[in-house]
């Protein structure tokens, strides 16, 4: 059976006069761009070009909400937020990336979650809960992009969204399945080797190698490729270049205006 896998990258994370990541390069390599919303990183002038060029290229983009946090790029876990409060955050910064794309002629295909408002809703089945809703309140038929063995993808499969299993090229997993947190050592993976080797382990092996030696079975449909760290772009290009050569097709796991 033909193996293909969707390349995604979090973009627009620019800010004003500051510029964070080479997102026209990425462009150029990847398939599926998660658009900041303004809440982490972005505003309105980055999100139209960022859509632009997606749209260039033949990208497909979606929505990457985030907790109101531009301060710590959305890093910081922030609690004591009203589940209905948090819910409304999470449908405005939706709501604003697909006014845009609509208005660009690209529509959105689906919503991932950024930094820590993602790992927090993981692991909380609340806070899970309230994400999907608020994606299934803007548009059902968006896909919902998040983690295997987590509590976001239990929520978005029961309440009946599309869902796109998602497993990161520069990131280390717990036995559990979970990211290993950015606070420990090893949890960022910086050598170029050591992520081919990861990602075609679980791309074309089907199973997610863990820091205690565990091999957790995984079906993924996209692969993030962070373009905020150094050598992203470097990265990038060796990665696909690595799934080609295994004959793994690079598509996306939807296309704009397709049905999901």
């Amino acid at each position: 059976m033909a193996i293909s896998i969707d390349l995604n990258c979090d973009m627009g994370e620019s800010f004003g006069a500051y510029t964070i990541g080479d997102d026209t390069a990425m462009l150029e390599l990847i398939t599926t761009a998660n658009v900041a919303c303004g809440f982490h990183a972005g505003d309105p002038s980055v999100m139209r070009d960022t859509i632009l060029g997606a749209k260039a290229r033949g990208v497909a983009v979606g929505a990457h909400p985030s907790f109101m946090d531009l301060y710590g790029f959305g890093r910081r876990r922030i609690s004591g937020e009203r589940p209905e409060d948090l819910e409304a955050q999470i449908i405005y910064q939706i709501a604003a990336i697909q006014g845009m794309a609509q208005a660009l002629g690209w529509p959105i295909t689906h919503v991932k979650t950024h930094g820590a408002l993602g790992n927090m809703a993981a692991e909380d089945r609340g806070l899970a809960e309230v994400c999907v809703r608020a994606a299934q309140a803007v548009d059902p038929t968006l896909t919902f992009v998040t983690l295997p063995y987590s509590e976001l993808m239990t929520a978005a499969e029961a309440a009946g969204l599309p869902v796109a299993c998602e497993v990161f090229a520069d990131r280390t997993y717990t036995d559990a399945g979970a990211l290993t947190p950015r606070s420990q050592p090893g949890a960022v993976i910086h050598d170029t080797a050591h992520c081919v080797d990861q990602v075609l382990t679980m791309v074309r092996d089907g199973f997610i190698p863990t820091t205690g030696g565990g091999k957790l079975p995984v079906t993924a449909a996209t692969l993030c490729m962070h373009g905020d760290t150094p050598g992203a772009v470097t990265m990038a290009a060796e990665l696909r270049r690595a799934l080609e050569a295994e004959g793994i097709a690079i598509a996306p796991f939807r296309t704009p205006g397709a049905p999901a």
